[in-house]
């Protein structure tokens, strides 16, 4: 089905994400592809997909395989027809209907006449029943769009399906749907994800970094236990390291200080003795390399074990952890920013978002989670909070301010940014550069981070760099 072997990527600005990545994957098989974030997951993803080219090894594989990324704005302009890759067909369909049967449309159709009922039905079975195919992907939520590339792997029935974050932005029943489909796929499937449900529902995880992939069979229980097994292991052969290095550095202190208390009595019995001077000499010289020559041999076997410790250590897991300040606010507590009285919102051509009209009231301080199905509003209320979009029914207060706006496709982010150089876009507050770096560091962006391209972060880098 798919074999991989010695492959690697480098970005376009030279610097290495992965090598040595050695894989084969069966017929049938359902990967999870694990490793924390910027380690080239969506990468390898999409270098399987054919949308990037390896920097060197070999990818083989006799299907074709069907992709569905994170991340989904650059599919706004289109309609769903076309990013679902249907409209010519359907086109071609309606117009044989209809008695125009030429060559071009026999061509393009490819004897699918079943092409409009496996979109209707796929579509249902997600729960988009009631989209036009002729409906712009940027007027979608993002777990709609999501289901809309779902439904495409009934469409186009294809043998290897990659998912890149796939629960991401459904809701409860859009996610229920997905571990149903995962559970009962046919296909293969190569799945990049945090969700620790959908992973326990796959039977290998891969474990990827920038010096290869290690594979685990069982799903992501089974890995966190080895992993767990690795490491109490590893603990024991840094603990044993550590001890062999006091055991080895006492040692060397011993010897040496026993040695230079020989050839300090040698030196004094040759002065007392009267020997020739080039005789005493002699002596002394020697002694001095004997000296020199068990500290040395103790000095090496001092940096083996130095070297082995260091080796131990770095193959430990990193666990940092990012570290916010959402206390740093210079509004006080209980402060009404927004007040809606009996709103509603209705987007061209459709009906209102909402079947009774909101009232809603936040205060600064406050931590809110809005919760509901995909297509439901949540994003349409985001907005209406920030002033970006007005009612068209009801009135809001908005006070004085200042608000970031995440969404779900870091649209903030400039890609021909560096990472430092879209720090400092965000700094309105006058922060000097060390400052800025330390906030970095303290989101695990190290020095080697700073002058990497936005465009190559991965989608938690990105949400990162944001925070």
């Amino acid at each position: 089905m798919l074999t991989i072997q010695d492959l690697s990527y480098t970005h376009p600005d030279k610097e290495l994400l992965f090598s040595n990545i050695n894989l084969i994957i069966e017929p049938g098989a359902k990967i999870a592809l694990i490793g924390n974030n910027g380690a080239g997951k969506s990468t390898l993803l999409k270098i399987v997909a054919g949308i990037l080219t390896p920097s060197d090894g070999l990818l083989k594989m006799d299907v074709k395989p069907y992709y569905i990324p994170q991340i989904f704005g650059q599919y706004n302009r289109l309609t769903i027809a076309e990013a679902l890759r249907v409209d010519k067909k359907l086109k071609a369909l309606h117009e044989i209907l209809k008695g125009n049967v030429s060559e071009e449309n026999y061509d393009l159709l490819n004897d699918d006449w079943a092409i409009e009922d496996r979109i209707k039905e796929a579509l249902k079975d997600w729960r988009l029943a009631d989209l036009d195919l002729s409906t712009r992907m940027r007027s979608l939520s993002g777990g709609q769009k999501t289901k809309v590339f779902l439904a495409g792997i009934s469409i186009h029935q294809p043998e290897l399906v990659l998912l890149d974050e796939p629960s991401n932005h459904l809701d409860l029943d859009g996610r229920r749907l997905l571990y149903d489909f995962v559970q009962n796929a046919k296909q293969t499937l190569i799945v990049v994800s945090h969700d620790r449900r959908l992973l326990n529902l796959l039977n290998m995880i891969c474990d990827l970094s920038k010096d290869g992939i290690a594979a685990y069979g069982g799903n992501y229980d089974f890995y966190i236990e080895q992993k767990r097994i690795a490491i109490n292991a590893l603990a024991q052969d840094i603990h044993g390291a550590e001890k062999a290095l006091k055991k080895a550095k006492d040692r060397e202190r011993e010897t040496v200080e026993r040695q230079r208390k020989l050839d300090a009595r040698a030196k004094k019995s040759i002065g007392n003795a009267a020997l020739p001077k080039i005789v005493a000499n002699t002596r002394k010289n020697s002694a001095e390399r004997s000296t020199a020559k068990i500290a040395g041999v103790h000095a090496a076997k001092v940096e083996n074990i130095k070297q082995e410790l260091q080796r131990l250590r770095s193959s430990l897991s990193e666990t940092d952890q990012i570290r916010f300040g959402f206390d740093r606010s210079k509004l006080h507590k209980g402060k009404s920013i927004f007040i809606a009285r009996h709103i509603n919102f209705w987007y061209e051509g459709k009906k209102a978002v909402w079947g009774e009209s909101l009232d809603l009231q936040i205060v600064s301080g406050e931590r809110i989670s809005i919760r509901g199905a995909n297509g439901s509003g949540k994003t349409t209320l985001i907005r209406l909070i920030l002033g970006s979009l007005e009612p068209q029914e009801g009135s809001v207060y908005r006070s004085e301010y200042k608000s970031v706006y995440i969404d779900q496709d870091y649209s903030l982010i400039n890609n021909d940014l560096k990472v430092y150089e879209q720090a400092q876009q965000f700094n309105t507050t006058g922060l000097q550069e060390h400052e800025i770096k330390i906030r970095q560091n303290r989101f695990l962006f190290s020095k080697e981070d700073w002058k990497k391209p936005c465009g190559v972060l991965s989608g938690g880098e990105r949400m990162r760099l944001l925070s």
